[in-house]
């Protein structure tokens, strides 16, 4: 079975499935157009987020989660089905969602943390909703960039797993500088991000982990691929939005948000993914 994860291969007159297809290209049909507006949308809200301040950066921050999960959603639509893609929804978010419950209530597995609830939105259990939806916004291109660079299924899910941690290192910095949610313990952090304790990133890769396997099972379970006559075609959608959130927030971090010692460990960790990513990029176009 061929999906999105799987790294781009030569165009042909076959569909993603191995069935024969059609020769129409997919970038003039409206299911392609839409993840693709998605993500110009996505990166446009994310661009104005340096611009924004006090409650319009909030409502920035809803827009950008909002639009990026719409942008994961549509395009697992497009390419392997509504099926697959409610059961990435329910198999990310779902586990997002009761990792942040019994984190904020125990503190496990991430940390003491609380969060400012009455700026993201409608709360169950004192956690944002907006919360589990960014965890499927962030992690769909994680996975689907894991794919391309791991053969190997368990490969894949530690890949998946690296590289949630590595976009952590950007989102929460970024989140706790704004006050979003804020950490018991301020003193035993990585250097330069002490106010983040390093419990929270081992509980981003447990609970990766977790989402990851289910994953790979939900892939062999899932219908086939849609009809798409390139697989690389159907992988723009998870890469630029992979390289975006990899190098945009790189560059955000740095220059326009103050936190140069997210940009470097961010950077590094979402580069365990990325430089075998642009590596495999580089084959396909020779």
């Amino acid at each position: 079975m061929t999906d999105p994860g799987d790294p781009p291969r030569a165009a042909t007159n076959r569909t993603a499935s191995g069935r024969p297809g059609d020769s129409r290209s997919p970038y003039r049909s409206a299911a392609f157009l839409l993840p693709l507006a998605l993500v110009v949308l996505t990166v446009a809200a994310q661009i104005g987020y340096p611009l924004a301040t006090g409650s319009a950066r909030d409502r920035v921050t809803v827009a950008v989660v909002v639009l990026s999960a719409a942008a994961a959603l549509a395009h697992a639509t497009t390419t392997r089905g509504l099926r697959y893609a409610v059961g990435f929804l329910v198999i990310v978010s779902g586990i997002g969602l009761a990792a942040e419950v019994i984190g904020t209530a125990t503190g496990v597995p991430f940390g003491c943390y609380q969060y400012a609830t009455d700026r993201l939105g409608p709360a169950l259990l004192e956690v944002p909703l907006l919360v589990p939806l960014a965890w499927t916004g962030g992690m769909y291109p994680v996975w689907v960039v894991a794919g391309m660079v791991s053969r190997r299924t368990a490969a894949r899910v530690v890949a998946t797993a690296t590289g949630a941690v590595g976009w952590d290192l950007f989102l929460d910095p970024q989140m706790v500088a704004d006050g979003q949610w804020t950490w018991c313990d301020t003193s035993s952090g990585l250097p330069g991000l002490e106010w983040i304790p390093v419990t929270n990133y081992l509980g981003w890769f447990a609970v990766a982990l977790l989402m990851g396997g289910l994953l790979a099972s939900w892939e062999r379970a899932a219908p086939d691929p849609a009809r798409v006559r390139s697989p690389a075609i159907a992988l723009t959608v998870p890469v630029a939005l992979f390289l975006w959130t990899w190098l945009g927030s790189a560059l955000a971090h740095a220059v326009f948000l103050d936190l140069p010692s997210s940009a470097g460990y961010g950077f590094a960790g979402m580069g365990l993914l990325g430089v075998p990513l642009l590596v495999v990029l580089a084959r396909a176009r020779r």
